[in-house]
């Protein structure tokens, strides 16, 4: 087991050096420039050409990446020109809203995908699983800006009970004293990812009612409620948990328009505006959170497969 978490490590350690890797050069060959974002349009030649140079920006590509390599290893993440303040301390502002909102939504839509998940698997073939089904693939196929508008539409515009944008401020304390601001950002990401995870939920229940544990359990006149939450269900989900780790850039991209939409102050809006003004310290900041947090859920999810699995567990002490 310990061979097998050092081989992950060092798999999510390569990862994340080729993310920042890829995302570095991208926003470097980006026309424009941030010398002209930053400065302005009024700014001349020798002016963007000193800004470059006191940045490192007119050095070779490679050198830049080892100069932001060497300040990433000592904790240092650049600093915003265009915020005056740095990645840091940006991100630190922020991660905590979007964390809130992520994770209320991922909450929900876990408690609502599973039953559905199992009332489909039990159902399979007959009205309920072709209606949860249908109202899946419908809500999956809904594109998530589009799913905010309407949840604006309905609940502010036609029927006025709640606000059409998110609770503003700079502190958590600020954002809970509007619960009911969240309500709508909260629930647009939650029906996507219902949609996702029911799906899931579903497939991984119906290949284990087709297990020989289950007619067992059956034959020694177990009720068929005792069967599927105690027996069916614990296995089922072994597929939700490496999803949930896995899922996190998607909730990241959601969670990215849905702030914008809303205009919640959370890192999707951060990330947005830092994208329009090229602030090339937020951006790669952003992108390498993401990532870490990206492979070390699916260290996690992982992890706990192995420990609840007892036969991935055996597979990753042999290995």
């Amino acid at each position: 087991m310990a061979r097998y978490l050092l081989t992950r490590l060092g798999q999510a350690l390569v990862i994340v050096i080729l993310v920042t890797l890829i995302t570095f050069v991208i926003l470097h060959l980006l026309p424009g420039g941030a010398a002209r974002a930053i400065l302005g349009k009024e700014a001349t030649v020798q002016q963007i050409a000193a800004f470059n140079h006191e940045m490192g920006y007119d050095r070779p590509l490679w050198e830049q990446y080892a100069l932001y390599l060497r300040r990433l290893v000592q904790g240092d993440l650049g600093y915003s020109f265009q915020l005056n303040q740095s990645v840091t301390e940006a991100i630190w502002q922020r991660l905590p809203k979007t964390m809130l909102l992520s994770l209320a939504s991922t909450f929900l839509a876990v408690v609502v995908a599973v039953p559905l998940g199992v009332v489909q698997a039990v159902r399979r073939n007959r009205w309920p699983d072709y209606t949860i089904n249908g109202l899946a693939l419908l809500a999956y196929a809904t594109p998530i800006f589009f799913m905010g508008l309407m949840m604006i539409i309905l609940f502010s515009q036609v029927w006025p009970v709640m606000p059409p944008e998110a609770p503003q401020g700079f502190t958590m304390a600020e954002v809970l004293a509007d619960p009911a601001g969240l309500v709508l950002p909260t629930l647009t990401l939650t029906i996507l990812t219902v949609a996702v995870y029911s799906r899931y939920v579903r497939s991984s229940m119906v290949d284990n009612l087709n297990e020989n544990y289950v007619r067992t359990a059956r034959s020694k006149g177990l009720s068929e409620g005792r069967v599927i939450v105690g027996h069916t269900l614990r296995n089922g989900l072994f597929p939700v948990i490496t999803l949930l780790g896995m899922y996190l850039p998607a909730l990241f991209s959601g969670a990215l328009v849905v702030e914008r939409l809303f205009n919640y102050p959370g890192m999707g809006l951060l990330f947005w505006q830092a994208a329009l003004k090229r602030d090339y310290p937020i951006l790669l900041g952003v992108t390498l959170l993401i990532s870490v947090a990206t492979v070390l859920g699916a260290l996690v999810a992982d992890v706990l497969y192995a420990a609840v699995d007892p036969r991935v567990r055996l597979k990753a002490g042999r290995s």
